[in-house]
C-alpha cells in the first residue's frame, strides 16, 4: 500500500465532516465568528432549514481584502495572536470553518472594515477559491452559504427534515444569545421571523435574566433564584428555577464556560446532585448557569465543534455547583415552591383566563448580601424556619391548643388556620388576605423526609419492633437482593431477616414512619435496589431510601384528620424548610389570594 499526500479539496471536506456536521453546525461557526468581531447586531436568515441558504449578517469590526484571501484557507486566525493554545479567550480559533464550509457549499463573502472606505467579497465555490472583488456593503460582514453539501451529497441523506434543521438552529441561536445578552440577535427564514432579541440592558445579571426571560419564558424568570458563588478563583453565576418548576427532559439546562455554551455530563450530573432532594429522578430542573475559569484550568479543544470541554480540576466544579444550588434553595426556604395559583385560577375561570394576573409569593431570591428579597408569604414563613415549631414535645403536646385558634389566629400564621378537609385528601386554610389548599399527603411526605434527614446525619434513626412480625413474599432475585443489604436497613430503621426462598421477615420499622403498610415498603424498596444495581451502596443513596420510605411513612390521601392534627401539619410546614414543594417536585400547596377569588365573583 503506497502512501500519499491527500488533495487539499479533500483534507477541506473530511474537516467539513467533523466541524460542519448540519446547518446548524456551519451557523454556530459563523455566528460565534460574528461575536468575536465584536458584532452588537447578528442577523441570520435561513432557507429550508438551512440546507439551501445561510445568511449571517454583522457589524463587526469587518475584513479587508486580504483578509478575505486568507480567512477561506485552513488554519488561519486571528484569534491566537501569541500561538498560545493555553490561554483561549475567544469562541473559535482553529480557523477551519470557513475553509470547511466553502468545502462542501457556495460560499459568498462580503465584509467592511471599520474605517475603511469601500467593501471587498470574495466567493469561495465546492474549494475553488475566486478572486476579491470590490463591493457595496455597510460596515461589517455578511457571509451567504447556499446549497450546503452540493459537493458531498452523500450528507445530505443524513439530514433531518427542514423543519427539523431549523428548530436545531433556532436552538443553537438560542444558546449563543444567552451566553451574550448584549448583543441582538434575529432569525428568520422567509416566512416569519422565528428569534427577535433585543440587547438586554443593565448590569450583568439584569441583562442576563432579561435574555433568559425572552428564551427560557416568563415563568423561569418570576419562579428563579439567583445564583453567584466563588471558590479558589472559579466564579458561578447564573439562575437556577424552584423546584416547582421543572419538567421531563433536560432541554431547558444550559451552561456556559467561560461565554461558550457546552454540553458537558458533570454538569448535569452536579445539577441532579443538588436537586435530588427536591425532584423525581425523571424530572428536571430549569438551570442557567455560567462558569467564569482561568482558560488555563479548562480545555475547549477536546471535540472539533468545541461543544465539549474538560476542566483540569473537575472535583472543584462539580462541588462549586452542587454546593452553590444547594446552599441557595437552603437560603429558598418557602421561596422554593411555586403557588400555581395562576393555573388554578386559570382552570376555575376556562380557557379564556378571564385576565387575572398570576400571583407569585416567592418572586427573586438572592444570595445573601444582595439586598434584594422577595416579600409575601415567603417573608413571613421565613420566621418560622428553626428550630421547629413546638417538635420538642410529643404529638400529643404539640396538638394541644391548636383546635380553637379563631379568625385572628390566620394574621399569626404563613400558612393560616385549617377550616376543613375536602375530600380527605386537602386542607382548605384561611389566610390573613386569602386561603391555602394544602396536599395532605405531599405536605407530610416532605416533613416526615426531612425528619429523617435529620436522624440520618446525626446518625441514629430509631426504630419500632412488630409486635406480630411481618413476612413478605417476594421473587427470588428481589429478596436475595434486600438480604444482601440487611446491615445496611438495619442502620435506617429496618429490620429484616430471611425467610425461606424468596421471602422476608421484618421485625422493625423506622419508628417515625408510624403505622407503615410493611409489604409495600419492602416491595418498593427491592425495585430500587433492581434499579440501582448491585455496585451503589444505600451510603450513596440515602436521599432516594429516605424518599421511599418518607412515601410510605406520610398521611396517605383519604384519611380524615381533625383539626388539630390539621393545624399541627400547617405549624410544622411553617417550621420545616423546602415544605414547599414534596420530594418529587411537586407543589405542596396552592395560595390563592381574596383580591383574585373576588375577581372570579365579579367582586372586583
Amino acid at each position: 500500500m503506497t502512501l500519499r499526500r491527500l488533495p487539499e479539496t479533500l483534507v477541506n471536506q473530511i474537516a467539513a465532516g467533523e466541524v460542519v456536521e448540519r446547518p446548524a453546525a456551519a451557523l454556530k461557526e459563523l455566528v460565534e465568528n460574528s461575536l468575536d468581531a465584536g458584532a452588537v447586531n447578528i442577523d441570520i436568515q435561513l432557507r429550508d432549514g438551512g440546507r439551501t441558504l445561510i445568511a449571517v449578517s454583522d457589524d463587526g469590526c469587518g475584513m479587508t481584502a486580504q483578509d478575505l484571501a486568507l480567512a477561506v484557507e485552513r488554519h488561519v486566525t486571528s484569534k491566537l495572536p501569541d500561538d498560545d493554545l493555553v490561554h483561549i479567550k475567544s469562541l473559535g480559533f482553529r480557523g477551519e470553518a470557513l475553509p470547511s464550509i466553502g468545502a462542501v457549499a457556495r460560499v459568498l463573502i462580503t465584509s467592511r472594515k471599520q474605517g475603511a472606505d469601500s467593501a471587498w467579497s470574495l466567493k469561495v465555490e465546492g474549494g475553488r477559491v475566486g478572486e476579491a472583488q470590490p463591493a457595496a456593503h455597510a460596515q461589517g460582514t455578511r457571509i451567504e452559504v447556499r446549497d450546503l453539501f452540493f459537493a458531498t451529497p452523500a450528507r445530505l441523506k443524513f439530514l433531518k427534515s427542514p423543519r427539523t434543521e431549523l428548530t436545531l438552529a433556532i436552538e443553537m441561536v438560542n444558546r449563543l444569545a444567552m451566553a451574550h445578552p448584549g448583543v441582538a440577535f434575529t432569525l428568520a427564514d422567509g416566512e416569519r421571523t422565528h428569534v427577535r432579541l433585543a440587547p438586554a440592558g443593565g448590569d450583568l445579571f439584569d441583562q442576563r435574566l432579561g435574555r433568559l426571560a425572552q428564551v427560557m419564558g416568563r415563568d423561569f424568570a418570576d419562579n428563579c433564584i439567583e445564583i453567584e458563588a466563588v471558590r479558589d478563583g472559579v466564579r458561578l453565576s447564573g439562575y437556577i428555577g424552584l423546584p416547582t418548576l421543572n419538567r421531563g427532559t433536560a432541554t431547558q439546562q444550559f451552561m456556559f464556560v467561560n461565554g461558550r455554551p457546552v454540553k458537558d455530563k458533570l454538569f448535569v450530573g452536579a445539577v441532579r446532585g443538588a436537586y435530588r432532594d427536591f425532584l423525581a429522578h425523571d424530572r428536571y430542573p430549569y438551570v442557567a448557569l455560567y462558569l467564569d475559569i482561568d482558560p488555563e484550568d479548562v480545555d475547549v479543544n477536546v471535540h472539533p465543534a468545541k461543544t465539549e470541554v474538560r476542566f483540569r480540576d473537575s472535583g472543584l466544579v462539580r462541588g462549586l455547583i452542587v454546593g452553590a444550588l444547594k446552599h441557595a434553595l437552603a437560603d429558598a426556604g418557602h421561596r422554593a415552591s411555586t403557588t400555581v395559583s395562576h393555573a388554578a385560577l386559570g382552570a376555575v375561570q376556562g380557557s379564556d383566563g378571564g385576565g387575572v394576573a398570576p400571583h407569585y409569593f416567592q418572586g427573586r431570591a438572592f444570595s445573601p448580601g444582595g439586598g434584594r428579597v422577595s416579600s409575601g408569604l415567603a417573608d413571613r414563613a421565613a420566621v418560622f424556619q428553626a428550630p421547629l415549631y413546638r417538635m420538642d414535645q410529643a404529638p400529643s403536646a404539640r396538638h394541644e391548643g391548636l383546635s380553637d385558634l379563631g379568625d385572628d389566629a390566620a394574621q399569626d400564621f404563613p400558612l393560616g388556620v385549617a377550616r376543613g378537609q375536602v375530600h380527605e385528601t386537602y386542607i382548605v386554610a384561611q389566610t390573613a388576605d386569602g386561603i391555602v389548599i394544602v396536599d395532605q399527603h405531599a405536605a407530610h411526605e416532605r416533613l416526615v423526609y426531612e425528619r429523617m434527614k435529620s436522624a440520618m446525619a446525626q446518625g441514629t434513626i430509631p426504630s419500632q419492633g412488630l409486635l406480630l412480625p411481618e413476612v413478605v413474599e417476594l421473587d427470588e432475585g428481589t429478596a436475595a437482593r434486600l438480604v444482601k443489604r440487611a446491615d445496611e436497613f438495619k442502620a435506617l430503621g429496618l429490620v429484616l431477616e430471611p425467610f425461606g426462598d424468596g421471602a422476608l421477615v421484618v421485625r422493625e420499622t423506622p419508628a417515625m414512619l408510624g403505622n407503615v403498610d410493611v409489604r409495600k415498603l419492602v416491595q418498593d424498596l427491592g425495585d430500587d435496589l433492581a434499579e440501582w444495581g448491585e455496585a451503589v451502596t444505600l451510603h450513596e443513596k440515602l436521599a432516594d431510601v429516605a424518599a421511599t420510605m418518607a412515601c410510605h411513612g406520610s398521611v396517605r390521601a383519604g384519611r380524615r384528620l381533625t383539626a388539630n392534627e390539621m393545624n399541627a401539619l400547617l405549624r410544622e410546614m411553617e417550621a420545616t424548610p423546602h415544605s414547599g414543594q414534596c420530594n418529587h417536585g411537586r407543589p405542596t400547596y396552592v395560595e390563592l389570594k381574596l383580591a383574585d377569588i373576588e375577581k372570579l365573583f365579579g367582586r372586583r
